[in-house]
């Protein structure tokens, strides 16, 4: 029997509910190109029937657009639509989705004289419209310069924190309470800190639960655990979703980890375990989706987790990112990090890049790298 949930506001996505003790609801994200109409769709109808309640989908061009309005047509699934730096095409898009998911901390990239509240306002006036739901999508890696500026260089929980409460209060003053919030990290004990947070101040708003660059299974579907469990135990959490790195023909996966840690926790079975938290090797890739620039990629990140076994005694971090959204800035904080391109990979170590290199030649290149990391941390 699942733990009795926080008592939050019900929100309605499409023909399901997330929220106001509603079964919590799987969501997953579509890996092939949006402009891939048949395929998109077919994956779209495929994660809904393995049990995702939403199944999300990027636009970042009006081509994008084009293509979710003929998707629409062609898919039961509830649609929601992730947006990136261009904000403007959500009044495009509305009318073909249930939902709208935007990142406080892209916002201004896009327009960046004008301020973000009226941009925030734009959203509320689309989606009050169109009947859509919206989610604050605060992402660790990717969190509104202005607002990590208030907060020491060693706080990556309180800029997101503030960043999705001071969201909160623009939507209810705009009388707009048709919303969720997520806060991911890629780091399960950080997701777990702020989301009690978040909870303790707004515990009527529902929460959306993820791992954001959890990695490859099985260590990805473990590591999502570290964060889930614990916070479902609390009543923390409406809606989540598994995020793997993993090929397109093998999305399901998502749903069906997903669907195992509710199974799990209803059991009382419990699938982490303590001894996992200690530090080590961490491989941080985020999951595939149709930003990924080279299907390589995921070949890619197996091949690093292969290559680097040899330190996994060692507290370091290599972050495989798949494009060139999420790819700069999420790897600025990972002792060794790849971001890829369609033809070249980007290798830097912490903030200093050090070059682009073919898909195979990175890895020696990357393992030389590493070995200096691993000798500075025996000297020491």
């Amino acid at each position: 029997m699942m733990p009795p949930r926080n008592p939050t506001r019900p929100v309605r996505v499409g023909s399901t509910t997330i929220g106001g003790g509603h079964p919590i609801v799987i969501q997953s994200m579509c890996a092939t190109k949006t402009t891939e109409v048949l395929a998109t769709a077919a994956q779209a109808t495929a994660l809904a029937e393995a049990g995702a309640g939403i199944v999300r989908i990027a636009v970042d061009s009006r081509r994008d657009c084009e293509a979710l309005a003929a998707i629409r047509g062609l898919t039961g699934a509830n649609l929601s639509v992730d947006l990136q730096e261009s904000y403007r095409l959500a009044a495009e898009v509305a009318p073909h989705v249930d939902k709208i998911r935007y990142n406080p901390g892209h916002l201004f990239h896009h327009e960046p004289e004008r301020p973000w509240q009226d941009k925030v306002r734009f959203l509320v006036d689309v989606a009050a419209r169109h009947g859509c739901a919206l989610r604050v999508g605060v992402n660790c890696g990717s969190v509104d310069p202005a607002m990590r500026q208030k907060f020491s260089a060693g706080d990556s929980i309180g800029p997101m924190l503030h960043s999705a409460l001071e969201h909160c209060e623009l939507l209810d003053s705009l009388g707009f309470v048709r919303y969720c919030v997520s806060l991911k990290d890629s780091d399960p004990r950080k997701v777990v800190e702020v989301n009690r947070r978040f909870a303790r101040e707004r515990p009527d708003v529902p929460l959306h639960l993820g791992v954001t660059e959890a990695g490859l299974p099985p260590e990805g579907i473990m590591k999502t655990r570290l964060a889930f469990e614990p916070l479902l135990r609390e009543g923390i959490g409406d809606t989540l979703r598994v995020s793997l790195t993993v090929p397109n023909a093998r999305k399901r996966e998502e749903v069906e980890a997903a669907r195992r840690i509710l199974d799990d926790l209803a059991a009382g079975r419990v699938g982490s375990s303590p001894g996992m938290e200690r530090p080590g090797l961490d491989i941080v890739s985020c999951p595939s989706c149709s930003r990924v620039e080279n299907e390589a990629f995921v070949e890619l990140a197996e091949k690093i987790r292969d290559l680097t076994r040899y330190a996994a005694e060692y507290p370091i971090t290599i972050a495989v990112m798949g494009c060139r959204v999420n790819g700069p800035g999420e790897t600025d904080d990972a002792d060794l990090g790849v971001w890829c391109g369609p033809n070249f990979v980007n290798l830097k170590r912490g903030k200093t890049h050090l070059g682009s290199f073919r898909y195979d030649e990175v890895l020696s290149r990357l393992k030389t790298e590493l070995d200096a990391i691993v000798a500075e941390k025996r000297a020491r």
